[in-house]
Formats: C-alpha cells, structure tokens, sequence
C-alpha cells in the first residue's frame, strides 16, 4: 500500500487548509485511516483518525477538536483532514497512516500503524 499526502502551505492564523491522503489500494471495511503530526525533534502525535471505513467512526486529539474535521471519499481511497481556525502551534509536518486491522485502542499510537504517506508541511504564521 502507498499513500500519498498533499494540501499543506503557509497560512496566517485563522485561516484554513484542507490536506488529502490518497491509498494505492482499494478501501477494505475494517481499514483505519490517521493523521499524525511532527514538531521538530519530536515523536509524531495524533491529530485524528477515521477507524473502520465503512462505520466512519472519527477521533480527533483534544487540541484539534472542533476545528478539524476527518472525512473520507469512498470512490478515491482518499481521506481529507480539513483544518480550520489554524493557530501557530498547529505548524508541523503532517503524516497519513493506514492499516487495516487496528483495533481502536491503538488508533491514537503511530507504531501501531503499517503504512505511512509522506509528510506534507503545515506552517501557520501568526
């Protein structure tokens, strides 16, 4: 499986972006896909996930509730993370990740995910 992620930029504060993460395969009812996010010299955080396709069930990390939104197109094997109200400390390098068998408890731990887009850059200037 590849992914592919894209959509990130340079915002000013308050602004918004919508990134994409595209899967090579086609979608299977039990997949989860995530978001993740890196600071510089950090490990990778959760921002949001969407566990098992079909069920649509989203998470989101406490510091992104109510101004991201995860989402998915069934026809593209793509899963988008709008992300309005951006704010300085939501500058980071953000990943995608799949795997379909996760179990939900781990849906938030970024080892427990096999596969992994390339990063796409999110600076929000202040």
């Amino acid at each position: 499986v590849q992914l592919q992620a894209f959509g990130g930029g340079l915002v000013q504060a308050g602004e918004s972006l919508r990134l994409s993460c595209v899967a090579s395969t086609r979608t299977v009812s039990g997949r989860t896909m995530g978001w993740f996010r890196q600071y510089p010299g950090k490990e990778r955080e959760f921002v949001a996930a969407l566990f098992r396709w079909n069920a649509g069930r989203t998470y989101y990390a406490d510091s992104v509730k109510g101004r991201f939104t995860i989402s998915k197109d069934n026809n593209k094997s793509t899963v988008y993370l709008q992300m309005n109200s951006l704010k300085p400390e939501d500058t980071a390098v953000y990943f995608c990740a799949l795997d379909d068998r996760l179990i939900l408890s781990s849906i938030t731990t970024a080892s427990a995910y096999d596969y992994w887009g390339q990063g796409t850059e999110v600076t929000v200037s202040s």
